[in-house]
């Protein structure tokens, strides 16, 4: 396996992970009470908004070409920044 695959394959894991723990805090969305229900509701949206972009920075890089490949890789490393920083806030604000 090249660089270029495993690192596909690394980000692929990663997104399984937190499609994963969205599910649990929506879990615990439901059982909290109404007024929390809305804040947690928000930062859920938030979460699948940001998984979603890196989704498709993950699409682009797999289809990216072999010169291509570097610049994109460092776009979706922005992406995958920026969703470990939304986990750990939204999981932070879920405690």
């Amino acid at each position: 396996m090249n660089e270029r695959q495993a690192y596909i394959e690394k980000m692929k894991a990663k997104l399984d992970e937190w499609n994963a723990d969205i599910d649990k805090l929506e879990a615990q969305a439901k059982s909290a009470e109404a007024d929390a229900q809305i804040r947690f509701q928000q930062q859920l949206d938030h979460l699948k908004a940001t998984r979603d972009d890196a989704a498709k920075r993950l699409r682009e890089l797999q289809d990216a070409s072999a010169d291509a490949w570097e610049t994109m890789r460092q776009g979706a490393e922005s992406a995958w920044e920026e969703m470990t920083k939304a986990f750990k806030d939204a999981t932070g604000r879920f405690k």
